[in-house]
């Protein structure tokens, strides 16, 4: 009898411990939200059994004009949750088109990750949710039973900065025990970003092991630097700790980082299979990248043969004195002369960099420089340039 009764208090006191240990695991809310319908809706949950309003934000709702460091441009829209049973607040979506989407609540005016949601990317100082809807497009973010690629972070010595600096590179399936060699492409991400940008907000590693096993793409080397020149590494990663990441930091757009872009070049050609030649180099980069991209390629204009431009930040700048920006139109000049496979621009309808990037193809036009031009909806976000990775991909080393 005494041991049954110490069995069963056992029981039910190690049944106690494990729903503790759930209720601490999950933060005590077993709600499932974002849930993601068949008709391509979603549902959001948020439990706030005090609060007086629960609205949430996200790049899946109509766009707001919002005050942002580069000035007024599109922002995520907002939408109102409704309160439910036991201080249950839900929100569902319309139907959503296939797509990576991010999101955030806004509780009592206070911004808020999703707790029952642990997907989480940071972009600049801003962590939110994030959460996938359909195939078609959004198929080439997600992780298939296909050959993977590996993604190191390397460090290399930066003779022309004076430090070590962390790397981000991918390698495509089959490379480990391969003695091919491959071509490269560098990637550069924008303001505020880092050398983590590309493969958590991009998600290069998944568009680059799907395309590759689609046939649509050839495989190839990804190397994703840091741009941000005072920097070894992204906030967190490096020397300097942790600290909140910046937008802008100095030295940013200056000519230094371009004009000691070789750097990564020789630590790529020197420690990976690589074909070490211009036809089988590519540079492109999203928004300040896509300036780095361009002045990179012009000031070096026997490097590289495909050349593209995401939202490229084309535009006057006070601390742009450095030799790299000297002679613009007549460096562009020679690039053509030399002659490249692929110079692509790409820029959404409603950027609020669009203008500047009519003008940039108008001086191309001015000295008969080709190039090849994209236009899609959309402004300065990460939806546009995830697709712009796929559509420039294929058409590299070909």
């Amino acid at each position: 009898m005494k041991k049954h009764f110490l069995w069963t208090f056992l029981s039910v006191f190690l049944i106690g411990i494990q729903a503790i240990a759930q209720e601490s695991l999950f933060g005590a809310q077993q709600i499932t939200s974002p849930e993601i319908h068949e008709n391509g809706t979603v549902t959001f949950r948020f439990a706030a059994p005090n609060a007086k309003s629960v609205q949430i934000t996200g790049d899946f709702l109509p766009t707001e004009k919002m005050e942002t460091p580069m000035g007024e441009m599109d922002g995520p829209g907002k939408a109102d949750l409704i309160k439910g049973d036991k201080g249950i607040w839900s929100f569902t979506s319309e139907p959503l088109s296939p797509e990576l989407y991010s999101y955030s609540f806004i509780v009592d005016g206070l911004k808020t990750t999703d707790p029952n949601n642990p997907f989480l990317i940071r972009d600049v100082a801003s962590v939110t949710n994030v959460f996938l809807v359909g195939e078609d497009q959004a198929a080439l973010y997600r992780v298939k039973d296909v050959p993977h690629g590996t993604v190191a972070r390397r460090w290399y010595d930066s003779p022309g900065l004076g430090m070590d600096r962390r790397i981000t590179i991918y390698t495509p399936p089959g490379y480990e025990k391969s003695n091919e060699q491959f071509p490269v492409l560098y990637l550069l991400h924008g303001a505020g970003g880092d050398e983590e940008a590309w493969i958590a907000l991009g998600r290069t590693a998944q568009i680059m092991d799907n395309l590759i096993a689609l046939g649509k793409a050839k495989p190839m080397i990804v190397v994703m630097p840091n741009g941000n020149v005072i920097q070894d590494a992204a906030p967190g990663e490096g020397n300097d700790g942790m600290y909140k990441p910046q937008f802008m930091v100095p030295k940013t757009m200056d000519g230094t980082y371009e004009a000691n872009f070789m750097d990564i070049v020789k630590f790529v050609e020197s420690n990976y299979q690589v074909k070490a030649d211009k036809a089988h180099r590519a540079i492109a980069g999203l928004s300040m990248g896509g300036y780095h991209t361009m002045h990179i390629s012009r000031y070096y204009p026997n490097m590289f043969d495909y050349i593209g431009l995401f939202s490229a930040a084309i535009m006057p700048r006070e601390d742009a004195t450095g030799k790299v920006y000297s002679d613009i139109d007549g460096t562009l000049k020679t690039q053509m002369d030399n002659g490249y496979k692929l110079y692509w621009i790409g820029i959404g309808k409603t950027d609020f960099l669009y203008d500047a990037n009519k003008e940039y193809r108008a001086k191309l036009d001015s000295i008969g420089m080709p190039y090849q031009y994209v236009e899609s909806e959309g402004g300065h976000i990460w939806r546009n340039w995830r697709v712009y990775l796929t559509q420039f991909a294929p058409r590299l080393f070909q």
